[in-house]
């Protein structure tokens, strides 16, 4: 899995891209080689809202989009919320796919004991 980082009014520096590589390192062994992550933190800097730090993400994979977004005081708490919820997604869509081809593979059986 490619991961491209952005970084609106933040500076993302060596330790955060690290902290981003350490977080979705499952999600990357979930999902295929080809596929993309875009993750965008952001800071609000408007001292009325509470929690400033936001951290965006957009999976690409095959066939499907898959977005999240999070927000919290601090940076790495968002970075980890995000990939808790990310994670989550790719599960239900593996399991999905995975219950797509088990239910047409028994079909095709059953049609081939029709016939």
């Amino acid at each position: 899995m490619r991961i491209e980082i952005r970084g609106r009014n933040v500076d993302v520096t060596d330790q955060l891209r690290e902290h981003v590589f350490k977080r979705f390192r499952r999600v990357g062994k979930q999902v295929s080689d080809l596929a993309t992550l875009e993750l965008e933190l952001i800071e609000e800097r408007n001292p009325a809202i509470p929690e400033p730090m936001i951290a965006e993400a957009t999976l690409h994979l095959k066939g499907v989009t898959l977005r999240a977004r999070e927000a919290s005081p601090d940076m790495a708490h968002s970075i980890h919320e995000l990939s808790e919820d990310i994670r989550r997604q790719v599960k239900r869509h593996r399991d999905k796919r995975r219950k797509r081809r088990q239910t047409r593979k028994l079909a095709a059986r059953l049609r081939g004991r029709a016939a």
